[in-house]
C-alpha cells in the first residue's frame, strides 16, 4: 500500500489532492471541502488498516449510490502503487511490454488513472485524446456504436458534442390555414381572388388558375425526461441533442421527471446549449434520485394539461422504466396521455440490451399503453431516430 506519509511533510494532503483530482477525472462529484475532509479522517482513523481507511474515506467523499464502486476500484489503485498510473497508459500502447495489471476496470476508472497527476499534464491529456477522438476515422466508428453509460469522461464530452450535430426532424402535418399553392394540383381549393388577380393581367382570359393548398406545420412536442439515478448518464447527453436537434421545431415543452416533475421549457429557450444545461442543472432539484413517472404525469395533468395541444402532441417519454411509483397510478395517468396527444412514443436506452424485454411493473405498463419503443442508447441510435418517428406516424401504432 501506498505510505501516505506525515502530514506535517505534506505527503498526505499531496496523496488526498491527487486522489481527489482522480475522483473528479473519473465523473464523481468532489470537491476541496471533501478532500479535506477524507484526509482529517484518515488522520483519525490511521493507515495501518486499508480497509478502515477505505471506509472511512468513502464516507465523507462519495454521497451517490452509483459512484460507490468508481471509488473502491481507484482507491485500490491509486494506493497500491505510486506509479500505476503510468503503467496503465503503457497498457494502451500497441506494443507495450510488460503489461504488469490487464484490467476490465470501468471506463471511468481507466481514464482517471491514465491521465498524468499533475492537473495541468491532465488538462492537456484530455484536449488530447478529444483531438484523436474528433479527428480518427476508427475511434469517431467507435463512438458511434459505444453506450452512453460505458463512456470515460472525455469520451462523453466528445459524444456530448457530437450528439449537437445529429438532426431530428419533427414530423409535419397539415395545418388549418391555406397559402398559394401555384398551379392547379389534386386535392386543392380554387385560389379565386388569384384568378381575377391574374385574369385581370391578360385582358381577361383565364390562362392560369391558381390554387390554394394546407400549409404544413411540425407537430407540437412534450417530451418527458427521466433524470433519476439509472438515467443520469442519459439525461445531460439527450438534453443537449433535443435541445440542438429541436431548435427549428415548433411548440415544444420539456419536463424532467424524478421524484416531481420540472419544467425545462424556460430553460430550453436559451438559444446556447451549454447555458441551457446550466439553467436545467439549477432548476432539477431530485437529479439522480428515484422515479415516479405516475406521480409525475398526475402534476401534468393537474397543472400543465394545457401544454397538450389538441390532441396532436407527439410526446417522448425517455425512461428506462423502472419506475418506483403505483403501477396504478401510472396506468391511470397514462390513459389520460393518450386521449390527450396523438402519439406517445418511449425512448428507452435499456434496449441496448439484445432480448430486453419490459417486466419491471412500471415498464410493463408503459409498454402497454406507448406507441412504440425506441432505442437512445448511442449515437447511431439517436441518428435513427429521424427515420423511425417518421415510419410510425406514416403506418401508425
Amino acid at each position: 500500500m501506498q505510505q501516505l506519509g506525515d502530514a506535517r511533510r505534506g505527503k498526505l494532503a499531496d496523496n488526498m489532492a491527487g486522489f481527489g483530482r482522480a475522483l473528479r477525472r473519473a465523473g464523481v462529484r468532489t470537491d476541496s471541502a471533501r478532500i479535506a475532509l477524507a484526509a482529517e479522517a484518515a488522520m483519525l482513523v490511521g493507515v495501518d488498516s486499508r480497509p478502515d481507511l477505505a471506509a472511512a474515506m468513502e464516507a465523507v467523499m462519495i454521497s451517490r449510490e452509483q459512484d460507490r464502486g468508481v471509488f473502491r476500484e481507484l482507491f485500490d489503485a491509486w494506493f497500491r502503487d505510486p506509479e500505476l498510473a503510468n503503467k496503465l497508459l503503457s497498457q494502451m500502447l500497441p506494443s507495450a511490454e510488460g503489461k504488469a495489471e490487464p484490467s476490465k476496470r470501468r471506463p471511468r476508472v481507466r481514464e482517471a488513472l491514465a491521465a498524468p497527476r499533475e492537473p495541468v499534464q491532465a488538462a492537456q491529456t484530455e484536449r488530447e485524446v478529444d483531438f484523436d477522438a474528433a479527428m480518427t476515422a476508427s475511434d469517431r466508428q467507435r463512438m458511434h456504436h459505444a453506450d452512453f453509460n460505458a463512456l470515460g469522461a472525455a469520451e462523453y464530452r466528445l459524444v456530448e458534442r457530437l450528439a449537437r450535430d445529429v438532426a431530428l426532424p419533427v414530423p409535419t402535418v397539415a395545418a388549418r390555414r391555406l397559402h398559394a399553392a401555384g398551379n392547379a394540383r389534386a386535392h386543392s381549393r380554387m385560389n379565386w381572388p388569384g384568378v381575377w388577380h391574374e385574369a385581370g393581367r391578360t385582358g381577361g382570359e383565364m390562362l392560369r388558375l391558381p390554387r390554394l393548398s394546407r400549409r404544413t406545420q411540425p407537430l407540437p412536442l412534450l417530451v418527458l425526461i427521466d433524470v433519476s439515478g439509472s438515467m443520469e448518464r442519459y439525461a445531460r447527453l439527450l438534453l443537449a441533442f433535443l435541445h440542438a436537434a429541436t431548435r427549428r421545431a415548433g411548440r415544444r415543452d420539456v419536463f424532467a421527471f424524478g421524484t416531481q416533475l420540472t419544467d425545462l421549457t424556460p430553460a430550453f429557450r436559451i438559444a446556447d446549449t451549454d447555458a441551457m444545461l446550466g439553467a436545467a442543472g439549477q432548476a432539477i432539484a431530485d437529479f439522480a434520485g428515484g422515479t415516479r413517472l405516475g406521480a409525475s404525469l398526475a402534476e401534468l395533468r393537474r397543472n400543465h394539461a394545457r401544454r397538450l395541444t389538441g390532441r396532436r402532441t407527439l410526446v417522448l417519454v425517455i425512461s428506462d422504466g423502472l419506475d418506483t411509483g403505483e403501477p396504478e397510478v401510472l396506468e391511470q395517468e397514462l390513459q389520460w396521455l393518450k386521449r390527450h396527444s396523438r402519439r406517445v412514443l418511449w425512448l428507452n436506452p435499456l434496449l441496448r440490451y439484445e432480448g430486453y424485454a419490459p417486466l419491471a411493473r412500471g415498464a410493463a405498463v408503459l409498454h402497454r399503453h406507448a406507441d412504440a419503443m425506441l432505442a437512445v442508447h448511442n449515437l447511431n441510435a439517436l441518428e435513427q431516430l429521424a427515420s423511425s418517428l417518421a415510419a410510425l406516424m406514416r403506418c401508425g401504432r
